[in-house]
C-alpha cells in the first residue's frame, strides 16, 4: 500500500476487478492462487485496496466506492459523502465557483465540490494521499475540474480561487486531538487563511469544539447524518455569530434564537430526546420552545412536555412509568410487562447499560426503552417507548 502506481497500471486494475469482492476469510486463499500469475506486492496491494474499498461503502456508497482509492487513514478519516454534499452545494448556492481545499486527503470533500460545478485545487502535503486524491478525481469523471497538488498548504497561494476549504488533521499518535490550536494546521493558521478568501470559506472541526474557541465573525454549524452527530463547520463570508444545527438527509435547519435555558419541571406525558447536533449547537432550548416544554434537569439534555409536538430535532417518547432508581423495582415492572427487548438510555447516570440488562434480564414478547437519568437532581428512571411518526 505504499505506492498506488502499480494499481493504475492495465494489470493493476484487472486484479482489483477480480478481487473486487473477496470475503476476508478467503482472502489467503485467493492470494496464494493469484501470485502463481501475478507479483505477490501486486496481489497485496490489490486485496488490500480491496478490503479499504469494502469499508468505504458506508461513507461513499457502493458505486463510488468501487472505483475509488483509499488509504487507511483516508477511509478513516475522510467526510461522509453526503456531508460533502451538503457543504458543497451550500456554496454553490452561495455563488462560489473555485475553492482551495487545504488538506483534502484521499480527495472526498474536492469530489463533492466538483460534482457542484466548483473548480477545485485540492493539497494535501502526503505523496501517497495525494496520489489517492488525483486518481479519485480521475476514477470518477472530475479531473477536469479538480488539480492535485502535493504541497504543505502553509505554502500555497490561494488568491486565485473564491473561498477555501480547510479540514485539518485531528488525530495523532496517540488519537482524537481535542484542543483546536493542536490541528494540523492549527485552527488559529485555518482561521487566517479563511479570513484571506475573497467570497468565504469553510473550516471543519470536530463537533466537540468548544463554543467559545468559535471566532465572532464565524458561523457555526453542527452537521449530524441519520443521527450521528459527524463534524462542526465555521463558515466565513456566511452569517457572522450565528449557531445552527443541520440534519441529514433533508436538510432540516434549526437556528439559535438566543433562547434562555428552559425552565425545569416535573416529567411530562412526553420525553423528548435532541438530535446530537441540536444538543452539540446548544439548541436545546430552541427544541423546548417547538415543543411547549420544559427540562427533566437543568444540566441535562432531555425535554419533558405533557402533549405531542412531533419535529424533526428530536425523537419523542411516551413515559408510562416514572420510579427512582431502583433496580429491583424496575426488574419487577419490566418482569409484570413482560418486556424481553429492552432499550437502555442514559444521560447523568453512571449505570452502564449492559450492566443494567445483566441485572433485570429483561423476558417477553414486549419491548420498552428506559431512561436513566436525573429529575430535579435526584436518580431517577423513566420508561417508555418510541412514538411512531
Amino acid at each position: 500500500m505504499n505506492d498506488l502506481a502499480p494499481l493504475l497500471t492495465p494489470e493493476g486494475r484487472a486484479l482489483l476487478d477480480e478481487v473486487r469482492d473477496t470475503d476476508p476469510a478467503q482472502e489467503l486463499a485467493v492470494a496464494t492462487r493469484l501470485r502463481r500469475e501475478h507479483p505477490a506486492e501486486l496481489v497485496s496491494a490489490a486485496l488490500g485496496q480491496a478490503r479499504l474499498r469494502q469499508r468505504a461503502v458506508v461513507k461513499f456508497g457502493a458505486e463510488d466506492a468501487g472505483r475509488m482509492f483509499f488509504t487507511p487513514n483516508g477511509v478513516e478519516q475522510s467526510t461522509r459523502a453526503s456531508v460533502a454534499a451538503y457543504r458543497a452545494r451550500r456554496m454553490a448556492e452561495a455563488g462560489i465557483t473555485s475553492v482551495a481545499d487545504l488538506c483534502c486527503g484521499i480527495g472526498g470533500d474536492a469530489i463533492a465540490l466538483a460534482r457542484a460545478g466548483i473548480r477545485v485545487l485540492a493539497v494535501d502535503r502526503d505523496p501517497q494521499t495525494a496520489a489517492a486524491a488525483r486518481a479519485n478525481a480521475d476514477a470518477l469523471g472530475l479531473s477536469g475540474l479538480v488539480e492535485v497538488r502535493e504541497a504543505d498548504v502553509a505554502d500555497v497561494d490561494t488568491a486565485g480561487y473564491d473561498a477555501v476549504f480547510v479540514d485539518p488533521a485531528r488525530r495523532g499518535g496517540r488519537g482524537r486531538i481535542f484542543d483546536p490550536e493542536a490541528y494540523s494546521p492549527p485552527l488559529s493558521w485555518a482561521v487566517s487563511a479563511a479570513r484571506r478568501a475573497p467570497r468565504g470559506a469553510a473550516l471543519k472541526v470536530a463537533p466537540g469544539i468548544p463554543h467559545e474557541a468559535v471566532p465572532e465573525d464565524a458561523e457555526a454549524e453542527w452537521i449530524s447524518d441519520g443521527g450521528d452527530v459527524k463534524e462542526a463547520v465555521l463558515w466565513f463570508g456566511t452569517d457572522p455569530g450565528a449557531v445552527r444545527a443541520t440534519l441529514l438527509p433533508g436538510p432540516r435547519t434549526l437556528l439559535s434564537r438566543g433562547l434562555p435555558d428552559p425552565e425545569v419541571r416535573p416529567p411530562g406525558r412526553y420525553l423528548y430526546e435532541p438530535d446530537g447536533a441540536v444538543i452539540r449547537a446548544h439548541l436545546v432550548a430552541e427544541v423546548a420552545d417547538l415543543v411547549g416544554g420544559g427540562l427533566l434537569d437543568a444540566t441535562i439534555a432531555y425535554v419533558t412536555a405533557d402533549a405531542l409536538h412531533p419535529t424533526p430535532y428530536a425523537t419523542a417518547y411516551e413515559i408510562t412509568d416514572h420510579l427512582p432508581f431502583n433496580v429491583k423495582k424496575l426488574k419487577a415492572l419490566l418482569r409484570e410487562r413482560r418486556v424481553g427487548t429492552l432499550t437502555v438510555k442514559k444521560r447523568g447516570s453512571a449505570v452502564e447499560p449492559e450492566e443494567l440488562r445483566r441485572k433485570v434480564k429483561p423476558q417477553g414478547p414486549h419491548a420498552a426503552t428506559v431512561f436513566l437519568t436525573r429529575v430535579a437532581g435526584a436518580p431517577a428512571m423513566l420508561i417508555g417507548h418510541p412514538v411512531r411518526a
